[in-house]
């Protein structure tokens, strides 16, 4: 059975809507996972400035106490 020219332009525009969308869908996923990883390692960053805020509040008081110039 051959296939008209209609049934063939309807297959192939199918097909190639199927392939952008499938395609679309892969960037999508790509920046959702770039985005996920982005913001991940701000947190990772915004955890490493607050840990060295503290750390050198904490250098500074001990040094305030052990300063034999202070007592």
């Amino acid at each position: 059975m051959a296939l008209s020219r209609r049934e063939i332009a309807k297959d192939v525009l199918q097909q190639s809507t199927e392939a952008a969308i499938a395609s679309a869908g892969h960037v999508v996923a790509i920046l959702f996972e770039s985005a996920r990883k982005i913001t991940t390692e701000i947190g990772a960053f915004g955890t490493e400035i607050f840990e060295i805020t503290e750390a050198s509040k904490r250098a500074g008081q001990d040094a305030e106490g052990s300063d034999p110039a202070a007592g």
